[in-house]
């Protein structure tokens, strides 16, 4: 797969991004709720991701870093989330935050909901990010992240790729 798989829109203040994997529903939601899992596949490529909180509930925060694998650049972030409906749905807002969890005055904040649906043998992710003006969605196209999340979904279907590959060889 490659990033041309992830289907991407915007409607106003909203992006849209869809992409289908080759994997059952609770695999792809159970790669967003494990630290140990999350890390395998978050963040574009050539990023690693180290989460420093996470708490999958209502209010629960998950406070995370990327950094660079080139030049140790780091961008800290910060979810706190608002609706867990295991293997369904995943809702929170999510911010630039420094190490110490504070958000960063003057960057776009963001309402994430995934939604998991599964047919036949595929699922599909669905997000919808919603922000608070068209201004702070158009900050974060100009920053890439759309692209960022694209290979970030690239990164999640092989990791994916490699746990069915190990479920068929008898491994965990």
């Amino acid at each position: 797969m490659s990033t041309k798989d992830t289907r991407t829109r915007t409607e106003g203040r909203e992006l849209f991004m869809e992409r289908s994997f080759e994997a059952p529903k609770e695999s792809v939601y159970a790669a967003h709720v494990s630290p140990d899992r999350i890390a395998r596949w978050w963040g574009p490529t050539g990023w690693d991701t180290h989460s420093y909180e996470m708490a999958v509930e209502p209010d629960g925060i998950w406070h995370y870093c990327m950094r660079s694998l080139e030049d140790g650049q780091e961008a800290w972030g910060k979810a706190v989330y608002r609706e867990v409906v295991p293997n369904e749905r995943l809702v929170y807002e999510d911010a630039f935050a420094d190490q110490y969890g504070n958000e960063l005055p003057g960057m776009p904040k963001m309402l994430v909901q995934l939604d998991f649906s599964e047919e036949g043998e595929q699922t599909t992710l669905t997000s919808r990010t919603r922000f608070e003006s068209e201004e702070e969605l158009q900050k974060i196209i100009d920053m890439q992240a759309v692209e960022g999340m694209s290979e970030t979904y690239d990164r999640l279907a092989e990791y994916l790729n490699g746990l069915q590959k190990n479920e068929e060889e008898g491994q965990s």
